[in-house]
């Protein structure tokens, strides 16, 4: 039988990867809190263009949203793709009037299974993601799908073996080394760089995958 220990890390890993009830929003704020410059640092990553369309996809607690939204401005078009319901509502709330000028459009979906068409981003950010995945190779696929030519996808994650040292991680997250990842870009036709930060408590990396023009 599982250990109270165990069953509380479970849990926070089950809500970090789709936060939801009671308890989901105050693990959005926790998410936009810590992830915050990860998230920036994708969005100058990914190169929006003013007036593209772009997408967040999981974008949990919506720090990304409102970064997205500005960066694209009032000729673009920002997706928020999420599979947690509860985020969905909750984004609903808070982009109201981003919403109803049809700057912002929230969709649920994941990133194995991406509700948009063909080569239809010029740009997309996926921040601690990857960890709740067990199906890399779709993953590329699907954003190798929906790119345009020369589009481009920042991801973010932690330093996996900086995770690894994390109570929660043995309960729900899959650490892959960033050579992995970079690897099922490549094998998907895209070209890989990869942006290390070492300051902070936590080491982080930005794999950036730019599609063949």
């Amino acid at each position: 039988m599982a250990s109270l220990r165990q069953r509380l890390l479970t849990g926070l890993a089950g809500q970090l990867g789709r936060p939801h009830g009671p308890l989901g929003g105050v693990v959005a704020g926790a998410l936009n809190r810590g992830n915050g410059q990860a998230i920036a640092t994708a969005v100058a990553a990914a190169q929006v263009p003013a007036g593209g369309i772009a997408a967040d996809i999981g974008f949990g607690g919506g720090a990304g949203l409102r970064l997205l939204v500005d960066a694209v401005g009032t000729g673009g078009t920002v997706y928020g793709v999420e599979i947690s319901g509860d985020m969905l509502e909750r984004a609903r709330r808070g982009f109201r009037r981003d919403l109803e000028s049809d700057r912002l459009r929230l969709v649920e979906g994941s990133l194995t299974a991406l509700p948009l068409d063909d080569i239809s981003l010029d740009a997309a950010i996926t921040v601690n993601t990857l960890y709740f995945l067990d199906d890399l190779d779709t993953v590329c696929a699907e954003l190798a799908r929906v790119l345009k030519p020369g589009g481009r996808v920042a991801v973010g994650i932690g330093d996996p073996e900086a995770m690894r040292a994390l109570p929660m991680t043995p309960y729900g997250f899959r650490l892959r080394p960033v050579a992995d990842i970079v690897a099922a870009f490549e094998r998907a036709g895209f070209t890989v760089e990869v942006e290390s930060r070492t300051d902070g408590r936590m080491p982080r990396h930005t794999i950036v995958a730019q599609r063949a023009g």
